[in-house]
C-alpha cells in the first residue's frame, strides 16, 4: 500500500481518537466522580475506590433541602417534554404551511423567520421578562414554558423535512377522494413527517433541558427550578458549604440521563424514511 495514504488514514485515526477520548473523558469523569464522597472527590485519584459511595451519595441528592431536587427534575420534565412536544406540532405544521401553501408574502415572512433563528436566545431574555412582567406571569410555569414553544429553527428544519417527506403527488390524490385540508393534513402529511417530529422533538428537548438563562430570569422560587439551575444554586452555596459538591455531581448525572434515553429511544424514528415507497 501506497506509504501517503497510511499516513493519511492514521492522521484521521489519530483525530478520530482525540475527539472519541475529548468526548468520553468528562462523562466518564462525570460518572466516575458521582460515586466518590466528599473527601476522595477531592482526592488526587478519583479511578481508585476509595471512597467509593454512589448509594449514600443518592440518598443525600433526594434528601438534601427537603428533597428539592426531585421536584426540580419533574420541573425540567414539565418545561422540556412538554415544551418540546407542543413546539414540535407547531414547528411542523408551521413549516408544512410554508412549503405547501401559497400567500402573500411567504417569502419574506420565512425570510424573518430565518432571521430569528440567527437571534441569540440571551437577547430576548430581556425582552420576555418585560412582557411576563406586563401579563403578571412571572415566577410561574407560564414564563418557562410559553416562549419555548416557539422555535423558528424547528420552524425551518420542518419545512426541509416538508419538502422531502410529503409529496405533492400524494396531497393532490387526498384531495381528488374528498379529503379536507385539516384531514390531509393529519391523516396523511402528518404520519409521512414522523421523522420529522421526531427530530424537531429532540432538537427541542435538549435545547429546553439545558436551558438556564430564561428560568434563571423569569424565576425566583425554588420549587419552580428546573434541574440546570437547581444545580447552579447549589453549586453556588458549595463554595461555603462542601457538602453541596458530592450531590451537585450525583444530580448532573442524572440530569443526562433523560436526554441520553431520549436519543436512544427515538432514533430509529427519524432515522427511517417512512415515506419511502409512498409515491410509485
Amino acid at each position: 500500500m501506497n506509504p501517503p495514504k497510511l499516513l493519511g488514514r492514521a492522521a484521521v485515526n489519530t483525530v478520530v481518537a482525540i475527539s472519541v477520548l475529548y468526548t468520553l473523558l468528562p462523562a466518564l469523569w462525570l460518572v466516575l466522580a458521582a460515586a466518590k464522597d466528599r473527601d476522595a472527590l477531592f482526592g488526587s485519584n478519583i479511578l481508585s475506590l476509595q471512597g467509593f459511595s454512589p448509594l449514600k451519595n443518592l440518598q443525600d441528592l433526594f434528601a438534601m433541602d427537603k428533597g428539592i431536587y426531585g421536584r426540580w427534575y419533574l420541573n425540567s420534565l414539565l418545561y422540556a417534554v412538554g415544551g418540546a412536544a407542543v413546539g414540535a406540532l407547531a414547528s411542523i405544521a408551521c413549516g408544512y404551511a410554508f412549503d405547501k401553501y401559497h400567500f402573500r408574502h411567504k417569502e419574506k415572512l420565512f425570510g424573518l423567520v430565518l432571521a430569528a433563528v440567527m437571534v441569540p436566545q440571551t437577547v430576548l431574555a430581556l425582552p420576555l421578562y418585560l412582557l411576563a412582567s406586563r401579563t403578571g406571569v412571572v415566577d410561574t410555569v407560564w414564563a418557562v414554558l410559553v416562549p419555548v414553544l416557539f422555535n423558528p429553527f424547528g420552524v425551518y428544519l420542518s419545512r426541509v423535512f416538508s419538502q422531502g417527506y410529503v409529496p405533492g403527488e400524494v396531497l393532490e390524490a387526498a384531495r381528488i377522494d374528498g379529503a379536507g385540508e385539516l384531514a390531509t393534513y393529519f391523516k396523511v402529511s402528518l404520519r409521512m413527517l414522523g421523522p420529522g417530529v421526531v427530530t424537531v422533538f429532540l432538537f427541542q428537548l435538549t435545547a429546553i433541558w439545558n436551558n438556564f438563562f430564561l428560568p434563571m430570569v423569569m424565576l425566583s422560587t425554588q420549587k419552580l427550578y428546573p434541574v440546570s439551575l437547581g444545580l447552579y444554586s447549589w453549586n453556588s452555596a458549595a463554595t461555603t458549604s462542601p457538602e453541596y459538591y458530592p450531590v451537585v455531581i450525583m444530580g448532573s448525572l442524572l440530569a443526562v440521563l433523560p436526554l441520553v434515553l431520549a436519543f436512544a429511544l427515538l432514533q430509529r424514528f427519524w432515522r427511517s424514511g417512512l415515506t419511502a415507497g409512498a409515491v410509485k
